[in-house]
């Protein structure tokens, strides 16, 4: 399945990652989410939608703002988008600029 196709109706994308359908409303109000609409007007999101929505989730239940959560995937998710245009160029991203890789705080 392509990550992109708006196949998962609310519902069912709601169901799929643990979350109330009013949930997917407010990632759809803050601007996060833009789900593509069926011709009866029914929301339809995409994987790729489903997992920003679920990594915000995660973000909420750890004490973060929706905001704060909404612009902290947002980031990581153009994040991993560079690094793989910098690959797919022929570039490479160094182990401490992969985020990926947690950064190590050392005592002095």
């Amino acid at each position: 399945m392509d990550r992109d196709s708006p196949v998962f109706s609310m519902g069912r994308a709601a169901e799929t990652i643990g979350v109330t359908p009013a949930f997917l409303r407010s990632l759809d109000e803050a601007g996060l989410i833009e789900p593509e609409r069926s011709a009866g007007g029914h929301r339809r999101y995409s994987r790729h939608q489903l997992d920003l929505a679920a990594r915000v989730r995660i973000l909420l239940d750890d004490g973060f703002l929706l905001t704060a959560a909404c612009r902290i995937v947002t980031l990581e998710d153009r994040l991993t988008t560079a690094h793989r245009h910098i690959r797919d160029l022929g570039g490479r991203v160094q182990p401490d600029e992969d985020a990926t890789i947690p950064t190590q705080t050392r005592r002095s």
